[in-house]
């Protein structure tokens, strides 16, 4: 909820202060006749426009606050840390990463012949980790039995090295290598 409510008050601050940016950017360049902007600045301080006076004031507070919000955010230490996965051993907690688990997969796919270009996704599901590939081959190997090696392979090295059941590896082929053997025809 607090990111969400940070994310509008960006947004409201970009506005405010573009807005502020485009008014200051046609004043300097003069597309503002001076008598208007004398006027302006007269009824500002006469009182006589008390919507004019309040609403520069209350525009003023609001940027202001929102500026101490943002700069309270960027000074404070954030809590959060990257996904992992946490176990309970009888010796203690162990927090893998998912980036780790990611990494593993990807090793694990890399070593498969046929196979290339390669990127892994990792959920964490109720049964196990969920593992999503996204490979392409290189059109010389069956690609069913390619996917079957890569699913295979993904899912006894990520069980054997993190101990955490893996529940589901989708291989998904993008494409396949285009070689440079290719002679353009002309007739």
């Amino acid at each position: 909820m607090i990111r969400v409510l940070d994310k509008l008050l960006l947004f409201i601050y970009s506005l405010a202060i573009g807005a502020a940016a485009a008014i200051a950017f046609s004043a300097g360049v003069y597309w503002f006749p001076e008598e208007w902007l004398s006027n302006l600045v007269h009824n500002l301080y006469s009182g006589d426009m008390r919507w004019l006076q309040l609403t520069v004031v209350t525009t003023a507070v609001v940027v202001f606050l929102i500026s101490l919000r943002f700069f309270y955010v960027s000074l404070r230490r954030s809590n959060a840390s990257a996904p992992s996965i946490d176990q309970r051993t009888e010796f203690g907690d162990i927090r893998i990463s998912l980036e780790t688990v990611e990494n593993l997969a990807l090793k694990a796919a890399a070593r498969q012949r046929g196979v290339k270009d390669l990127k892994a996704r990792i959920r964490i599901g109720e049964t196990g980790i969920e593992v999503s590939l996204r490979a392409v081959a290189d059109g010389e190997t069956s690609i069913p039995t390619l996917t079957e090696d890569i699913q295979r392979s993904v899912k006894t090295h990520v069980e054997e090295i993190t101990g955490i059941p893996v529940a589901n590896v989708s291989v998904y082929v993008a494409n396949i290598i285009q070689t440079a053997n290719f002679k353009s025809r002309v007739e």
